[in-house]
């Protein structure tokens, strides 16, 4: 049976501007005690998958640029309407940043100039990490921000950390950044990124700084904490 693809919650995009995002609610009092289960079954079985023709071709572009280019890369993952990765190529004018997201509706929400130093591309996560993993990408920096928690624990297996496609998201390496809302996801994120053996700290957002996301704009003024996982070099 194929797992479940994980997601990125499109919920706080239709919340208004004055912040009323409800915050995450589960039965979940802790990792999910079937975690490392899932964690060394996928470690041990390369997950084969058929790779979809339109993330093929749009992989396959990506990487004719990025080769000709040269520069340092940073990878924004669900990079949604990709203001994340515009903000990441203003503060990195000397990297290339990719913004990868499976929604081309929220690629087409352009509200303000691309920087050339930013690709956005329309393709599914898993496929892609698994192509970039296969042609030796490294970026220096990957950012996954504010991914669909997923918070039943029926739904495990539609947790990135949970799907069989994670051992290629850590083989590509880099300081690895991820940021949510609900505290036990990035909890169980670093119980899967220290079993591959990466080291990592997780603390709270800082409060002050422009927000990266639409989520990470909605969820502060919603009142809520915000926290970020990071793993070394």
């Amino acid at each position: 049976m194929t797992p479940p693809i994980p997601s990125f919650d499109d919920s706080i995009i239709r919340s208004n501007a004055a912040g009323c995002s409800p915050p995450v609610h589960s039965t979940q009092t802790g990792p999910h005690e079937a975690l490392l289960q899932h964690l060394q079954r996928h470690a041990t079985n390369r997950y084969m998958r058929p790779i979809a023709d339109y993330n093929r071709e749009a992989f396959e572009l990506v990487d004719e640029q990025v080769g000709a280019d040269g520069r340092p890369l940073i990878l924004d993952s669900g990079c949604g309407t990709g203001d994340s990765s515009r903000s990441l190529a203003r503060v990195h004018p000397d990297h290339l940043v990719i913004g990868i997201d499976r929604s081309a509706d929220r690629l087409s929400r352009q509200r303000e100039i691309t920087p050339e130093n930013c690709m956005l591309v329309r393709a599914d996560l898993i496929d892609f990490w698994r192509l970039a993993n296969r042609a030796g990408w490294k970026p220096a920096r990957h950012y996954l921000l504010y991914p669909n928690p997923e918070p039943k624990p029926r739904h495990l297996k539609r947790r990135f950390h949970a799907h069989p496609v994670f051992p290629d998201l850590v083989a590509l390496g880099g300081v690895f950044e991820s940021r949510s809302n609900w505290l036990i996801y990035l909890q169980e994120l670093e119980l899967a990124l220290r079993y591959h053996g990466r080291t990592t700290t997780l603390q709270p957002l800082p409060e002050h700084g422009a927000p990266l996301t639409l989520f990470e704009q909605k969820y502060r003024s919603s009142g809520q904490k915000l926290w970020h996982l990071q793993t070394g070099e």
